[in-house]
Parts: C-alpha cells; sequence; structure tokens
C-alpha cells in the first residue's frame, strides 16, 4: 500500500481553501475538509484511480460545484508513494462551470 506524502504547497492550498470557505461563510467547513482528506486517503488503496494528465501525474476529482476540489499527484512505485502537489478547487482549476 503506497504511503501519502503532501507537498509543503498542499498545506498552502488548504489555507487557501479554508480562508475562502470562511469568508463566504461556508456551512460546516471541518466537514467539508474532512471529505478531501478523506478523498486523498483513497489513493493509498488506489494510486491510479486519477485520470492521467501529462508527466506520469494524475487529477483525482473530489465532489463536485462549491463541494469539487481537484489534486494533482504522482505516484512512484518504486518509493511506493503517491505525491500530491496541489489541491485545487475545481473553479481554479477551469472545470466547474456556474
Amino acid at each position: 500500500m503506497p504511503r501519502i506524502e503532501l507537498a509543503p504547497e498542499v498545506g498552502e492550498d488548504l489555507d487557501r481553501i479554508i480562508d475562502h470557505l470562511t469568508s463566504h461563510e461556508a456551512v460546516n467547513i471541518p466537514a467539508r475538509i474532512r471529505e478531501i482528506i478523506q478523498a486523498i486517503d483513497v489513493l493509498q488503496d488506489s494510486p491510479l484511480i486519477g485520470r492521467p494528465v501529462s508527466n506520469g501525474k494524475r487529477e483525482l476529482v473530489i465532489g463536485r460545484r462549491s463541494h469539487g476540489y481537484v489534486a494533482l499527484y504522482r505516484h512512484i512505485p518504486e518509493f511506493d508513494t503517491v505525491f500530491v502537489l496541489v489541491l485545487k478547487s475545481q473553479r481554479e482549476a477551469g472545470y466547474a462551470h456556474g
């Protein structure tokens, strides 16, 4: 089972997401963050679940609409590790409309 490593920027991404949710008075912010973390944890059992993008990277789509996020990651089987590189809202990533 691969381990999951988060790039330092992912912490900054989470801070930005929390700030955004707080400023828009979103309901149940802790539950929304838990949903993101639980989705990323799925990569331990299914590291190839995300859609391929480029240079061996993949995108994991998490939720949808205002609860939608995208995690950019790379699975390196030789190190038995999934490296999560970026976490964005689907709107930031250009996927959600309206």
